[in-house]
């Protein structure tokens, strides 16, 4: 049985533990897919900005009414190196003229479109006398021309970085802005994902003006709180989900736990239950033997003392029947009362003169009760109390033992100390002595018991409308104070 109840113990720690991980796998995998998703959305909200913005600035730089105008002649050229591999380049010609200078139009007039016509028409009818400048750009990684073709556009614009920064951070993304010319034209956005969960950020490189290589980089950040908020249902559902699953194994086997202690505690009952009655019997035994003895019932003085053996024995039977029917009383009340005027004193000295002594050790009871202290107590249950308190201090101490039976005179009734100087109760099992067939470190030993004393005592004590405590200090005894209210 102990080795299945480890099994099972093994089985549902490493149930618990796979449960734990699988449900630990499954958040990382939320978890991931939860921040893929912001990426995605930071990505597509931040190149959707930066085209716009792109686009405003180019827009401006066409603006008919600056007063700068230029006009371009745009020309791909495709050609082999000295191995066969394809080269292509563009050649930008910028002619810069005054529009407004050339036709005689003040420069805070919009010129119409087609007035920029007769402008155009009158550079290219005298263009030496324009200003010229020419560029070369490498497109080799162009994906068509039609892209070459679009990229001129944008070619001569300066990013405003805080602006950029002012539009993301509008739009709700955590971002750092910067520029940065590659060794190469980038044609198309490059997204690169997060590489830490704990502090995730995405970077997304933007080909601002793809002929001179410039390039924006905007790095999103997405702190790990935020990313948990998203998932706070799902989190909160599998937190509710574990704990349920969690506490139901756990009290699975808490139930096969205490099935397999009163098991124990079932079998030790009965064993000691046997052992008890052993005693008692064996008296009888005998001394119905040697009642069967002629000789030894011609002899007045042993034929009473096998009749006093007699009536012992069957009042220790009748006294471990009483305290069994009363234990297994479900509420105190129920416990039937013989109330009458008790001489404490008197009890008390009853209980000494029976109390056990062992051979291997020196008892020694002393009451200490003021001559004529009377209460209202069933004597027989009250002499059961003492009788039971002074026993566990005799049994539970060394070979000197010295027990106290003292009382006196409380606001509310009479307080009732049995003080011994044994061996103590642990600090631990103080909660718990009171509990049926509950044996502390004390009884770990050859003491014998089932547990029920204590629980008797408390019982007893509670049917008379008292209560029981108890001051243990573990090495240097025991003090139990009953409590009885006198009406």
């Amino acid at each position: 049985m102990e080795n299945r109840i480890k099994a099972l113990y093994i089985i549902t720690i490493l149930a618990i533990l796979a449960f734990l991980g699988m449900q630990g796998y499954w958040l990382y995998g939320r978890y991931e897919y939860s921040l893929t998703e912001a990426e995605t959305a930071a990505y597509g909200k931040a190149i959707e900005i930066l085209d716009g913005y792109r686009d405003s600035l180019s827009g401006s730089k066409d603006s008919l009414s600056t007063s700068l105008t230029r006009q371009s002649n745009f020309n791909i050229d495709f050609s082999t190196d000295s191995v066969g591999k394809p080269h292509s380049r563009v050649t930008i010609t910028t002619h810069r003229f005054k529009a407004h200078e050339l036709l005689g139009i003040k420069e805070d007039r919009r010129l119409t479109q087609e007035e920029m016509n007769r402008a155009a028409k009158m550079v290219m009818d005298n263009i030496e006398a324009v200003e010229c400048a020419t560029e070369t750009y490498d497109v080799d990684n162009a994906p068509s021309d039609a892209s070459v073709w679009g990229a001129f556009k944008y070619l001569d614009l300066k990013p405003d970085i805080a602006e950029v920064d002012s539009l993301l951070a509008a739009a709700g993304l955590d971002a750092v802005v910067v520029t940065e010319v590659s060794d190469s034209s980038l044609w198309v956005p490059q997204f690169s994902r997060h590489a830490s969960l704990l502090t995730p950020s995405a970077e997304i490189l933007f080909p601002f003006s793809e002929l001179e290589r410039l390039n924006i980089r905007v790095t999103c950040r997405f702190p790990f709180s935020e990313v948990l908020g998203s998932m706070l249902n799902s989190l909160i559902a599998v937190a509710i989900l574990s704990t349920f699953l969690i506490v139901c194994l756990l009290l699975q086997f808490s139930t096969v736990l205490k099935l397999s202690r009163l098991d124990r505690m079932r079998n030790g009952f009965v064993t000691t239950m046997i052992h008890e009655l052993k005693r008692p019997l064996s008296t009888l035994k005998m001394c119905v033997s040697g009642l069967e003895n002629p000789r030894m019932t011609t002899d007045e003085a042993m034929r009473r003392e096998l009749l006093t053996d007699t009536r012992d024995a069957l009042d220790t039977l009748s006294a471990y029947f009483s305290k069994l029917r009363d234990i297994t009383f479900n509420d105190v009340t129920q416990i039937p009362l013989n109330i009458s005027d008790v001489d404490l004193s008197a009890l008390a000295t009853r209980v000494m003169q029976a109390a056990p002594n062992p051979t291997h050790k020196r008892v020694s009871v002393l009451v200490d009760i003021p001559e004529g202290l009377t209460i209202h107590a069933d004597p027989s249950h009250l002499y059961n109390i003492l009788s039971n308190l002074v026993e566990n201090a005799i049994k539970y101490s060394r070979e000197e033992v010295s027990v106290t039976i003292s009382a006196s005179e409380t606001p509310d009734g009479v307080a009732i100390n049995v003080t011994d100087n044994g061996i103590g109760i642990p600090s631990s099992d103080l909660g718990h002595i009171f509990n049926r067939f509950y044996r502390g470190q004390a009884s770990a030993g050859d003491v014998p018991g089932i547990g029920l004393g204590l629980t008797y005592v408390r019982l007893l004590t509670e049917a008379h409308g008292g209560s029981v405590a108890v001051e243990s200090t573990t090495g240097s005894g025991t003090c139990f104070t009953i409590n009885l209210p006198q009406r």
